[in-house]
């Protein structure tokens, strides 16, 4: 029986370690491929990540000068601008993936799900047939409203869904978004950053009913149905910036 549970017991780390050299290596080529799209499409990639890790194992030697300690700090510089190197890669990755999703139906909705934190996302809670959309966001600011698509459409739907919420949310604050480059308008790229910047205005437990109270309000499903994500082979900023830390 001893036997049976020690064979049992190797069998599974035996498992556990092929998932994880499997999982290893499916970021790799993750790693890689989004490396070779972002390549071909910002020639200055390579010479900003090159000119960053040189910049920064720099430093690190420059320190190891100045405290005695250079054979220390070649190492730490390294792995610094490895680190540093990876960091900017991401970012870079981010504004080509959101150059190319800007305009595009279903941006919004995209942008919003990749967003990080506890946001509580439903996408298309109302919409029109040339795809214009409100999308619904739960989280300790309150209720965001954020609409994308053409002004003169969605506006409508927005105070629509701003009437019909604020009979039932309180005196918890609701805020209307408009997804857009023009003036009043919240630009794609920096609208993860524009949420992140609202204050916090309820907990997370008084987050938790609120969601209750508006799945209870929303008989339906959203409105028109957007495409999930306009990004070309449905490339995830998240993820790769994810795969960038974990490397």
């Amino acid at each position: 029986m001893a036997q049976a549970k020690d064979n049992a017991g190797k069998e599974a780390k035996k498992a556990a370690k092929q998932a994880r050299k499997q999982a290893s290596k499916e970021r790799r080529a993750q790693l890689w491929q989004a490396f070779q799209m972002q390549r071909k499409e910002d020639k200055r990639l390579i010479p900003y990540l090159v000119g960053i890790f040189v910049l920064v194992v720099a430093i690190a030697v420059g320190i190891g000068f100045l405290i005695h300690q250079i054979w220390m700090m070649i190492p730490i510089g390294i792995m610094l601008g490895l680190l540093a190197a990876f960091i900017l890669f991401g970012r870079r990755v981010q504004k080509t993936v959101y150059a190319k999703a800007d305009g595009q139906p279903g941006a919004a909705g995209w942008a919003l799900d990749n967003m990080r934190g506890t946001w509580r996302v439903k996408q298309a809670i109302n919409g029109t047939t040339h795809f214009d959309a409100v999308h619904q966001v739960i989280g300790k600011p309150g209720v965001m409203l954020v609409g994308e698509g053409n002004p003169n459409r969605v506006t409508p739907l927005l105070n629509q869904e701003k009437k019909k919420i604020a009979r039932v949310v309180g005196n918890t604050p609701i805020y209307v978004i408009v997804v857009g480059n023009d003036e009043g308008q919240v630009e794609l790229s920096k609208l993860d950053k524009y949420l992140n910047k609202l204050p916090n205005n309820i907990n997370a437990k008084q987050v938790d009913a609120l969601e209750a109270r508006l799945a209870a309000l929303s008989s339906r499903k959203g409105g028109a149905a957007l495409p999930k994500g306009p990004l070309p082979q449905g490339a995830k900023v998240r993820n790769i910036q994810r795969t960038a830390r974990r490397r």
